[in-house]
């Protein structure tokens, strides 16, 4: 199979293969509660990475290199543990710190739950649209 088949059936079919109603460690975010995360992210993320997770957030174009979009493919790919890692002991060579010392586990577990709930996971539909 030569690479350009290999590339066309990948993209014909990701979107049967990628998408799930449920992303990666799904068994960390159940024990956070997003509506929690939210606080405890508008107080200590929001600055940086936006109101909406997509790094844009008022403090974002002073930082280099810029803040992490929490909605973007490459996050939402990455598992619960990675995220946990992350959020805990920062991101080396970025202004993302760890929040280790001032954030309890149950705190960092529901921001990643609010994290989470911002990507919507959806199988898509099989069903044609009905005729018009």
């Amino acid at each position: 199979m030569t690479k350009l088949t290999l590339f066309l059936v990948l993209l014909i079919f990701w979107p049967f293969l990628a998408v799930s109603e449920f992303p990666a460690g799904a068994s960390e975010l159940s024990r956070g509660d997003p509506e929690r995360g939210r606080e405890i992210y508008d107080k200590y993320c929001m600055e940086c990475h936006g109101e909406t997770g997509r790094g844009d957030g008022p403090r974002a174009a002073l930082l280099a290199p810029r803040p992490g979009n929490l909605v973007s493919a490459a996050t939402s790919t990455k598992s619960d543990a990675e995220l946990l890692g992350i959020i805990t002991n920062g991101a080396p060579r970025t202004a993302m710190r760890g929040w280790k010392d001032e954030l309890t586990e149950e705190d960092r577990l529901n921001v990643l739950a609010f994290i989470r709930s911002l990507v919507r996971f959806q199988k898509p539909s099989l069903t044609p649209p009905p005729p018009e």
